[in-house]
Order: C-alpha cells, then structure tokens, then sequence
C-alpha cells in the first residue's frame, strides 16, 4: 500500500516559507540599494556644501583649507587696497568682534566700498586669509546675513536704519 504525501521541497520549507523568503530577500536588496542611493548623494552633497561664518566664528573654529567657507561681516574702513597688478584686491572683512584679511582677484562689484557688508567665497589659507574666489556686495546692512547682523549689534555698533546704499 503505497501512500502519497504532499510533496515538501528539499530544504524541508512549504511554499508559502518560499515565498515570504523571496520577498525578505527583495525588501533586503531594496534597502540596500536606497542605502547605496543615500549614500552616494550625501558624498555628492558634502562637496558642494559651503558653510557660512562670520569673522568670529572662523577664529574660534578649526576649518580645513581644502572646505569651501562663505564669510560674511563688513569691509573694514582704511583696510582696501589694490596690488600692482591693478586686478587683486585685499581688504578686511570684519564683524566688528573679529577680522579676517580677504585677497580677491578679479573684477569687484559695483557696490563694493568701505563699512558695507560683503560675502566672500573661497578657502581659508594657511595665515588664516581667505582667498576669495567670489565677492558679493550687499547694498547696506538691512540685507545682511541674521548672523552678521547679530554680532554687530553685540559689539555695540549697530546703526538703525542702514547707511543708506
């Protein structure tokens, strides 16, 4: 007398066990190749993140010379001059708690002048200047960055109302 009995496959699991394997298994690969996906545009992200500081914070923080760094405050008054070469400027960027020397060469915006507010782009160099690859001039402190703003009214020199532009 012969019996039948279900048919089990070779590892002793029914279809269904199968089927919920199968489907561990692709929600698995999906989570990694999101994690791969995550991955990837965070490293894409982090060398295009540019970090902005003010003066003050650049001179309590340690900042890499190869990372990109905004820094915003205003030109300090008698700090503007123009090399030999009649296209490098060096000013002083200050917040009016710090300063930091900036060397940019190329052609400065119209607006740029003395006691207005800037942000320039570039690297930190090993004197702790920042070479600017790229200037912006505000039009008067009513635009300025909040943190900007805010550190010189703590210094005590904030004017209400602006210069004006």
């Amino acid at each position: 007398m012969s019996t039948t009995t279900p048919a089990t496959p070779k590892h002793g699991l029914s279809r269904a066990a199968t089927r919920k394997r199968k489907r561990l298994y692709i929600v698995l690969a999906g989570m990694t190749m999101l994690g791969v996906a995550v991955a990837l545009m965070l490293t894409a992200f982090k060398d295009n993140i540019v970090f902005f500081y003010t003066p003050s914070d650049l001179t309590e923080k340690v900042v890499k010379p190869e990372h990109r760094v905004r820094l915003g405050g205003l030109v300090e008054d008698g700090s503007v001059r123009k090399a030999a070469d009649g296209v490098t400027t060096e000013f002083v960027i200050t917040d009016h708690i710090a300063t930091i020397p900036v060397s940019y060469t190329g052609i400065l915006p119209d607006l740029f002048r003395e006691g207005q507010g800037v942000v320039a782009e570039g690297h930190i160099g090993p004197d702790g200047s920042l070479q600017a690859t790229e200037v912006l001039a505000k039009h008067d402190e009513n635009y300025m960055p909040k943190e900007v703003a805010d550190k010189i009214k703590e210094s005590g020199r904030w004017q209400e109302g602006g210069s004006g532009g």
